[in-house]
């Protein structure tokens, strides 16, 4: 984002309210040299530098505001190892068995790599590696839940498939029809992981800058230097890690995907009663409704959730509403629902709902189109991004190169891409 398009004050959120404090970090002033500089601080960018750091390679972040302003500080928190819509078959059929089963092992140990992280840095978030599970709302999609199993299950994922009441007894509610699990799964404070990453970049020797959007990318040479409004960074290699939140620095990027705002919710505390009878393991929920419905617990007990509006037209009194009469629905234990905290961030979407890879340029690349799952994905991608940044070839990543494929009449489709949910509404009935 640049100067004049962002707002660098953090949402009101319930992450903003609970983390720990931020790092006191600088504001970029004159010019530096790196070996890699990185534009963005969320998950990608600050796991990048962190790889990069403790590879030895010296590294720069360049973050607008501060790190986890964008979508790694909004989101619900879950910590989940797969794609929302491809699964393991899918993407070796789609990539080739070389290059789809790489990043099927990325995936795979995404959620065991960012806990590792946790771990390792002592990094303060609510870290809790319980599982993740994903409840079939419909009898016809119990077959999804079998697939789903199997096909990471043959890969070594530590899965399990769900009949009805072992899912009642994980979930506290008897509203799905069974569904699987993975055990690496779990939940986080977004904000203070993204927080927690950025102290330990630093810690590390990699140099984070806040209130410094980049403004210009420019070839220096045999080098890139990416202009500041008060200074610049001359880097062998640069790295966008912006996905929802790219604008115009690299043109066309921004309009390669369709940024979805998302919703979170937070509920006051509930009872310790409620909180024993609610996902009482632990676990982070999201199921398979195309209209997602979505819950985990915070560690003070409060139900975080959240959902989505075809028109953002008093948005939040209707949030409320909805979300209220879901949540009764499907834990009837929960009784009348009170909402602390209501905020939102952007996912970035592609059409085919799978990430891309570009290498905008020799020396210049990035991942775009999270698909909502870019906590843990974000993460482990910015493992990957790091062994670019100390030379590997960029078509040796985990992901097939692609060229930019900007969509026509970009304005128009993310307008009309609220409309979808009115046919995942639909067949979330009838399929």
């Amino acid at each position: 984002m640049t100067a004049a398009t962002i707002d660098t004050a953090l949402p009101p959120s319930l992450w903003a309210k609970t983390a720990p404090p931020a790092l006191d970090l600088p504001t970029l002033s004159g010019e530096v040299e790196a070996d890699v500089v990185i534009v963005g601080g969320g998950f990608t960018g600050l796991s990048t530098a962190l790889h990069l750091a403790e590879a030895g390679a010296s590294a720069v972040v360049l973050e607008a505001a501060e790190p986890g302003w964008g979508a790694s500080g909004r989101n619900n928190g879950q910590v989940i190892p797969t794609l929302t819509r491809a699964d393991p078959d899918d993407l070796v059929a789609l990539w080739g068995p070389q290059k789809g089963e790489q990043f099927v092992r990325v995936l795979r140990d995404s959620a065991d790599l960012l806990f590792g992280i946790v771990a390792k840095h002592g990094i303060d978030c609510e870290a809790v590696q319980n599982g993740w599970v994903q409840p079939a709302h419909r009898k016809s999609r119990l077959a999804i839940s079998a697939k789903r199993a199997e096909q990471w299950g043959r890969r070594g994922a530590p899965v399990e498939l769900l009949d009805r009441d072992r899912c009642e007894a994980i979930t506290g509610s008897p509203y799905w029809y069974g569904g699987w699990q993975n055990r690496s799964g779990g939940r986080i404070n977004p904000l203070a992981l993204a927080r927690g990453m950025a102290r330990a970049a630093v810690s590390a020797g990699a140099k984070v800058y806040k209130g410094t959007p980049a403004t210009g990318l420019t070839q220096a040479g045999d080098r890139w230097r990416v202009t500041t409004p008060r200074g610049s960074v001359v880097a062998k290699r640069v790295v966008l890690a912006t996905n929802a939140y790219s604008d115009g620095l690299w043109p066309k990027l921004a309009q390669t995907i369709v940024p979805i705002r998302s919703y979170q919710m937070a509920t006051q505390p509930l009872s310790e009663n409620l909180r024993r009878s609610i996902l009482p393991d632990g676990h982070a929920l999201s199921d398979t409704q195309g209209d997602l419905y979505f819950f985990r617990q915070d560690a003070q007990g409060r139900l975080v959730t959240g959902g989505a509006l075809v028109f953002d037209v008093d948005s939040e009194r209707r949030l409320r509403a909805r979300i209220s009469e879901r949540l009764q629905r499907v834990f009837p234990q929960i009784g009348p629902v009170t909402f602390d905290h209501v905020w939102w961030g952007y996912i970035g979407m592609t059409p085919e709902r799978l990430p891309r890879l570009h290498e905008l340029a020799p020396g210049v690349v990035t991942w775009i189109g999270c698909q909502g799952r870019a906590v843990a994905l974000g993460t482990a991608m910015g493992k990957e991004l790091a062994q670019y940044g100390l030379g590997r070839p960029a078509d040796e990543l985990p992901i097939p190169l692609s060229p930019l494929r900007p969509l026509p009449f970009h304005v128009a489709v993310r307008t009309l891409a609220r409309g979808m949910l009115l046919l995942y509404r639909w067949r979330d009935i009838n399929d």
